[in-house]
C-alpha cells in the first residue's frame, strides 16, 4: 500500500486540532517499520503493531511514541493503562498476557455458533490423514526454515516431480507435536488461502538466484520501508549461503541442488514447484490436497534436521 508519512502526519495533526487527547495507531507494517514511522511522525502516542507477529515482553519506545506488539494466533492478549492527563500521554503500564486455552473456560454463545458452523464440515476436519514420528516436531516459525515448511517442500518434490520446491516463508498456523495424528484440518490450518495452487515451471538456474535476491532484500535490507515483512522463502532440492550484510545481489551464493551435489548452473533450467504465486492464470492442484497425498503415502512423517542453508551475519 505504501509508506506515506506525509499523510499520516496530515492525519494526526487534524484528529489533534479536532481536540483529540490520545492518539493510537492500529498498523499492520509491521515491528521495524512501526519504529521507524514513529520516529519520523510526530503526535502518536501508541502504535498497536501487526504483520511481523513479534510477541514483545515490554513496549518500545520511540521518542515519545510507545509501541505494542502482541504476538499471533491468539497466543498473548495485551493489556496497556495509559494515564492521559491535560490532553497528553503521562504514563503507560503494560503486560503482555499469555492465553492458556486449556485453563479458560470457553464462552458458551461463541463455542456453539463456531461448532454450529464447523458441524457440515467435521468429518472432514477430523480426519486422520497421518501422524508425526516420535522425533518430529512439525513448527511453522524460523526464519529461513521450519519442519512444516520442510514438509510442504517434500510434498512438492515428490508429489509435482520437481527438481526444486518453493514455499513462502509466512508464519501463520500452529504446531503438530511429536507422535501426534495430523488430521486435514491441521493441513488446511498451514496451507489455506485464495491462491493456492501448486504450480510447475521452469527456471534457470541465474532467474533462481534472483528470485533468492529479491526475497531476501525484502527482510534485510538496512532500510526498514523496504522490507515487507516475512520469512525468507523455504527451498525443497536446494541449498544455499546467504550473508544479510551484504547488499542485494551479493547475499545469496553457493546455490547447490542437494539431489547431485552440484552448484546450481545459472544457464541450465531446472524443474520448479511452488505454490502462493500471485501472477494471474497459475495453474495447478491446490497444496493443501499435495500434502494430504504425499502425508498418505508417509503414513508416519519424519524429517531429517535440514542444514541446507548456511546463514552469516545474523
Amino acid at each position: 500500500f505504501g509508506i506515506r508519512d506525509e499523510r499520516m502526519q496530515e492525519m494526526v495533526d487534524e484528529v489533534r486540532a479536532k481536540g483529540a487527547e490520545l492518539v493510537v495507531c492500529l498498523s499492520h507494517n509491521g515491528f521495524d517499520v512501526d519504529k521507524q514511522m514513529a520516529g519520523v511522525v510526530t503526535g502518536i502516542d501508541v502504535i498497536l503493531s501487526g504483520h511481523t507477529h513479534d510477541a514483545l515482553p515490554e513496549p518500545v519506545l520511540v521518542g515519545e511514541t510507545i509501541i505494542v506488539a502482541s504476538g499471533s494466533n491468539g497466543k498473548f492478549v495485551s493489556r496497556v493503562d495509559l494515564d492521559v492527563r491535560n490532553g497528553r500521554l503521562m504514563g503507560f503500564r503494560h503486560k503482555l498476557i499469555p492465553i492458556f486455552s486449556d485453563v479458560i473456560a470457553p464462552d458458551p454463545a461463541m463455542t456453539a455458533l463456531i461448532d454450529a458452523q464447523r458441524a457440515p464440515y467435521l468429518d472432514q476436519l477430523t480426519e486422520v490423514i497421518g501422524t508425526t514420528a516420535e522425533d518430529t516436531l512439525l513448527y511453522r516459525r524460523g526464519n529461513f526454515n521450519g519442519t512444516w515448511d520442510d514438509l510442504i517442500c517434500d510434498a512438492l518434490l515428490s508429489e509435482r516431480e520437481a527438481d526444486i520446491a518453493l514455499s513462502p516463508g509466512v508464519r501463520w498456523g500452529p504446531s503438530i507435536l511429536p507422535g501426534q495424528d495430523i488430521t486435514r484440518e491441521d493441513i488446511w490450518n498451514v496451507t489455506s488461502m485464495t491462491y493456492p495452487e501448486a504450480y510447475r515451471t521452469e527456471m534457470t538456474g541465474e532467474f533462481l538466484h534472483v528470485v533468492l535476491e529479491d526475497v531476501a532484500d525484502n527482510l534485510f535490507n538496512p532500510n526498514p520501508y523496504y522490507q515487507q515483512g516475512g520469512d525468507m522463502v523455504r527451498t525443497g532440492g536446494l541449498g544455499y549461503r546467504i550473508d544479510v550484510t551484504q547488499p542485494q545481489g551479493s547475499r545469496i551464493t553457493e546455490l547447490t541442488l542437494l539431489k547431485t551435489g552440484e552448484r546450481i548452473d545459472p544457464a541450465k533450467t531446472y524443474q520448479v514447484a511452488g505454490w502462493a504465486s500471485v501472477n494471474e492464470g497459475t495453474e495447478g492442484p491446490a497444496i493443501w490436497d499435495v500434502v494430504e497425498s504425499h502425508i498418505r503415502k508417509q503414513g508416519s512423517v519424519s524429517l531429517d534436521p535440514n542444514t541446507s542453508v548456511i546463514v552469516k551475519g545474523a
